[in-house]
């Protein structure tokens, strides 16, 4: 059955609404980072460009690294975005334009997010990296989706129980990452652990400046939770969501954050630009290897 116009949207030259990416414009090796200038950081590294666009916050650039194809996309910030940019992502590989039907042959995308985020355990410090073996998807954006297949039942309710979760918000998720990329991209220079993820900045991850929040000592009930080796590692804004849609689309997804914050020591990098930059070089290194 075909897609109705107004559900998958196509701009006038044919290409998908919100990314203006045509389906030859797209590699099977996505690379998505937040901010629009960081495309170019990543970018400036490869051996050839063969196509870059830019649409709102959404800026995509195509090309070549060590012979390996890529497309580097920013979604801008938190998991509204994310769910925009997995499902049109998706859709450029797997639905057929033309005919506005699903490709009797689904295309697997690996997914690879470089961030930045905040630590929330004192013992991963500022300017080191984080590989996120889950992401634990407090936005409430996945419960849209048919999410039964992603449920951990157990990790579930132990975490609702530590933090006295209120009843008010959206129950939490936690989502593993891709084995196939973990073991590609993780060594021992890595920390990795459970990556939360927030609808917000401020008072969502536990800043206070003038507004009070619900849960003042939200932060330090997430640094405290244990279930069996697992411990929650970090706070930022899209992993939930990149891990969740991906596993329900059936693409590989892994992200890893330059630890640019602690939380928990209440410290900042010096220099977060060569943070990110390191995490960059490295990334792409772990990628091609």
């Amino acid at each position: 059955m075909a897609i109705k116009p107004s559900e998958l949207i196509l701009n006038p030259d044919g290409s998908v609404y919100h990314l203006n990416l045509r389906p030859e414009h797209v590699a099977t090796n996505i690379i998505c980072v937040g901010d629009q200038y960081r495309v170019d950081k990543i970018t400036k590294y490869f051996d050839s460009i063969e196509f870059t666009t830019q649409k709102r916050e959404f800026k995509t650039t195509t090309g070549t690294y060590r012979n390996k194809r890529f497309s580097v996309i920013s979604t801008g910030i938190g998991n509204d975005n994310i769910d925009i940019v997995l499902n049109e992502l998706d859709a450029l590989v797997n639905i057929d334009f033309e005919t506005k039907t699903v490709k009797d042959k689904i295309t697997k995308l690996h997914i690879v997010r470089i961030g930045t985020s905040g630590s929330l355990q004192d013992d991963i410090p500022v300017d080191s990296f984080v590989l996120s073996s889950h992401g634990l998807e407090l936005t409430g954006t996945l419960w849209s989706y048919n999410v039964e297949a992603l449920r951990n039942f157990e990790l579930e309710e132990a975490f609702v129980k530590h933090m006295d979760w209120l009843k008010e918000k959206p129950y939490p998720l936690f989502i593993p990452g891709s084995q196939l990329l973990h073991d590609k991209i993780f060594s021992d220079s890595m920390y990795q652990g459970i990556t939360a993820t927030a609808n917000g900045f401020y008072g969502p991850q536990g800043r206070i400046l003038r507004l009070p929040i619900q849960e003042e000592f939200i932060n330090e009930k997430l640094t405290n939770f244990k279930y069996d080796d697992l411990r929650i590692s970090n706070f930022e804004m899209e992993t939930g969501g990149i891990y969740g849609l991906s596993k329900l689309f059936g693409h590989e997804a892994c992200s890893v954050n330059a630890i640019i914050a602690n939380r928990a020591m209440g410290t900042f990098s010096e220099n977060p630009g060569q943070v990110i930059e390191d995490l960059i070089t490295y990334t792409l290194d772990k990628l091609t290897a």
